[in-house]
C-alpha cells in the first residue's frame, strides 16, 4: 500500500502571493502555518508502518517541498498535476482531497494523511485494510451545525446519491484520523459525481464542498469498509499544553496523535513548537530514506 501527505507551508513566498492575489492578506494561520513536523510525520511512516511502499506528498508548487526532502524518494505531486485548471490555486483541502485518487501510479489501496496525523506506534497491515476492505472508525449523526458537519453531510448526502439509495437525515461521519482508501472506490464514486464535484468544490471551503469523506462514505454504502476505529488520541493544542503534547509523543498509549493547531499568539506558538519538535526528535531521532 502506499500513503499520501497533503502539506501546506504558509510562509512559502510564492503561495503567500498567489493567496494574496486570489484572496486577500487576511492569513487564517492555524490552517496554513508550518509547525516543521513534516520530517517527523515521514519518520513516522517509516518507523511504525514499515509496509507502506511509495509516499506522495502533495503540494501546490515545487516552492513548497522543504529543502531536505530526498525527491528521488519522496514522490512529490504538484497540485496541477491532479486537480483541473479551473480550480487552481486552491487553498481548501476539501477540494484538494476530491483529485488524490488521480495521483499517477498510485496503489489501489493506500492511507491518506492530513499533514496534523502522526503515528508513533508500530501497526500492522490489518489495522487499515483487510480483504480487500479498508478498516476506520463510522458515527452516526443526526445535526450538522458547524461547518465541519454541513460538509460531513453533503458528503454522506452525495455518496449514497452515487449508490443510487434514498438521501437520509442521518449522515455517517468517519473518524478523525488518518484514512484508509481504495483507488477503485474514489474513481467509481467521482465518475458518478464528477459534475457535481466539480459544482461543489471551490478555492476556499464553504459549507456545501464535499472532502475525502465522500470517497469513504462511498465504500461504507457500498460495503467496502470495515467500521472499526484506528487507536488515536485527538490532541487539541487548546486544551492540552505543549509541555502534555510532548510527553504523549514520548510515551504514546495510542498508535496514532493527531495534533490540532487552534489560535494563538506567536509567542505561544514557538515556545509549544519548541517543545513538540524536541519530543519528536527525540521519539524519532533517525533520518529516513525521504531525507537528504
Amino acid at each position: 500500500m502506499d500513503a499520501v501527505i497533503t502539506y501546506v507551508d504558509g510562509l512559502d513566498e510564492v503561495w503567500r502571493a498567489d493567496y494574496a492575489k486570489f484572496v486577500g492578506n487576511s492569513l487564517q494561520q492555524k490552517r496554513f502555518r508550518d509547525w516543521g513536523t513534516l520530517r517527523y510525520l515521514l519518520r513516522g511512516i517509516s518507523d511504525c508502518l514499515p509496509f507502506v511502499k511509495d509516499v506522495y506528498l502533495v503540494v501546490s508548487s515545487d516552492s513548497q517541498v522543504p529543502e531536505w526532502v530526498d525527491r528521488k524518494k519522496l514522490h512529490v505531486v504538484l497540485h496541477k498535476d491532479i486537480i483541473p485548471a479551473e480550480l487552481l490555486p486552491v487553498f481548501n483541502s476539501c477540494t484538494i482531497e476530491m483529485f488524490l485518487h488521480r495521483i499517477p501510479g498510485l496503489a489501489e489501496e493506500f492511507i491518506y494523511f492530513n499533514d496534523d496525523m502522526f503515528p508513533l506506534a508500530l501497526c500492522r497491515e490489518e489495522d487499515f485494510f483487510r480483504g480487500g476492505k479498508g478498516v476506520l472508525g463510522m458515527s452516526w449523526h443526526l445535526l450538522a451545525g458547524n461547518m465541519y458537519k454541513k460538509q460531513c453531510k453533503a458528503s454522506s448526502d452525495m455518496a449514497r446519491k452515487a449508490l443510487g439509495k434514498r438521501r437520509s437525515p442521518f449522515f455517517v461521519r468517519p473518524q478523525h484520523i488518518c484514512s484508509p482508501m481504495l483507488k477503485s472506490a474514489s474513481d467509481k464514486c467521482y465518475e458518478a459525481l464528477e459534475d457535481e464535484i466539480m459544482t461543489k468544490s471551490s478555492r476556499l471551503r464553504k459549507p456545501d464542498n464535499p472532502n475525502q469523506y465522500l470517497y469513504l462514505d462511498y465504500m461504507f454504502y457500498s460495503g467496502r469498509l470495515v467500521p472499526e476505529r484506528i487507536s488515536n488520541k485527538h490532541l487539541s493544542q487548546g486544551v492540552y499544553s505543549g509541555a502534555q503534547i510532548a510527553e504523549f509523543i514520548r510515551k504514546p498509549s495510542t498508535s496514532f496523535a493527531c495534533i490540532n493547531d487552534v489560535e494563538m499568539t506567536d509567542e505561544k506558538f514557538e515556545q509549544m513548537r519548541q517543545e513538540i519538535l524536541a519530543a519528536f526528535e527525540d521519539r524519532f531521532p533517525e533520518k529516513t530514506r525521504f531525507e537528504i
